[in-house]
Parts: structure tokens; C-alpha cells; sequence
């Protein structure tokens, strides 16, 4: 696993996930928990069975990773409001691998916090994605849940699962890798419900 430093202080890791033996693979994607994830929130992950689960920042206690830890092997990335959480990156890209031992990347994916302004992708969320070889941007922070494309990538906010901000829905993202082909989509902690703007 490299960790390379961008700028003065971001941090970013290369990871390489594999997918299930099916080649298949289930993410849960969560963001923004400030502390405080909705309380049904884990009880509606968990239902989803994820083989994995991202957490695109602003995490707040590390104890919520270790909840989600319960449902899944977790991967994260710090927000703005994680500053002293110096054991987690800013930014990871991951490989996506097929099941075995030596195997060709099947696509690569960047999980930041901050990617986006509005519905267009940051210039420097598109140069770190670029110069990793992903195409797809994993990101929270503004609460909106939003799937898009820009500069060519494709970029996914899941949302927060964390306390209410104005009247934005309380979502979680789900991305479903099966039979080559990646679907997404926003599932709500209040009912479990696929999410429809």
C-alpha cells in the first residue's frame, strides 16, 4: 500500500480490493456522520449486506467506523472536521481487482471527501482521479445526495446519514458491481427505500 502526500497535507493511499469470487462486489457508501449517524441507519446498511463499506468523510468520533466495522470491513477518508485524525488519508484510489491472486485492474475508484462544486467536479478531485486511472469519484461533505458526470468521470455523493441539514434528505449510497456491469443508488436510513429525488 503506497501513501503518497499531495501538497502540504494531504495524504493519499493506492489500495487494491478484490472483488468476490463471482466478480462481483456490494459497497455501501456513507458520509458526512458528524458524530451522530441517523439511528436507523445501520440497522437499513446491514440489510443491504455490503461486502464493503466507504465512508467519504467528516466521520467526527471514530466510533461510528467501529460500528460500521460491525456490518462490514470499513474504508475511510478524513473531511474537513477530521483534522486530528491523523491515521486516516485524505484521499485513497482504489483497484479494483478480480478474485485470484495475480489479476488485471477491472476499474479503479477515488474516495475523497471534497470533490465537487454544485453538480461540476473540482479541478484537483479531476487531476487526482486522472492521475490515478480512476473514472469513478466517491465524495461527500455538501449533504446533497448527487450522481453525475464531468470532465469525463463520474462522480457520487451518497449523501449523510448524519444529523439534518435544512430539509436534505437522511441517505446512504449503494453501489452494486454484478455480471460486468456497476449500478447506483441512494437507499433512505429513515425507510430503507431506494431514494428518488
Amino acid at each position: 500500500m503506497a501513501q503518497k502526500k499531495r501538497g502540504p497535507s494531504l495524504t493519499h493511499q493506492e489500495r487494491i480490493l478484490s472483488l468476490r469470487e463471482d466478480g462481483g462486489l456490494r459497497i455501501a457508501l456513507v458520509a458526512d456522520t458528524h458524530s451522530d449517524p441517523h439511528p436507523k441507519s445501520m440497522h437499513f446498511i446491514a440489510a443491504c449486506k455490503p461486502d464493503v463499506i466507504f465512508h467519504a468523510g467528516d466521520i467526527g468520533d471514530l466510533a461510528v467506523l467501529d460500528q460500521l466495522a460491525k456490518i462490514a470491513p470499513v474504508i475511510a477518508v478524513r473531511g474537513n472536521i477530521d483534522e486530528r485524525l491523523t491515521e486516516v488519508p485524505d484521499a485513497i484510489t482504489m483497484d479494483l481487482r478480480a478474485h485470484g491472486e495475480v489479476t488485471e485492474s477491472v476499474m479503479k475508484i477515488l474516495l475523497m471527501h471534497i470533490a465537487v462544486y454544485g453538480p461540476k467536479i473540482r479541478a484537483d478531485a479531476a487531476l487526482l482521479a486522472r492521475q490515478g486511472g480512476a473514472t469513478l469519484i466517491l465524495c461527500g461533505h455538501s449533504h446533497v445526495p448527487f450522481l453525475g458526470k464531468d470532465r469525463g468521470l463520474v462522480v457520487f455523493n451518497p449523501g449523510s446519514i448524519g444529523p439534518r441539514r435544512f430539509l436534505l434528505p437522511i441517505v446512504f449510497g449503494l453501489i452494486e458491481i454484478k455480471d460486468g456491469k456497476m449500478t447506483m443508488e441512494h437507499r433512505s436510513c429513515e425507510t430503507g427505500e431506494r431514494w428518488h429525488p
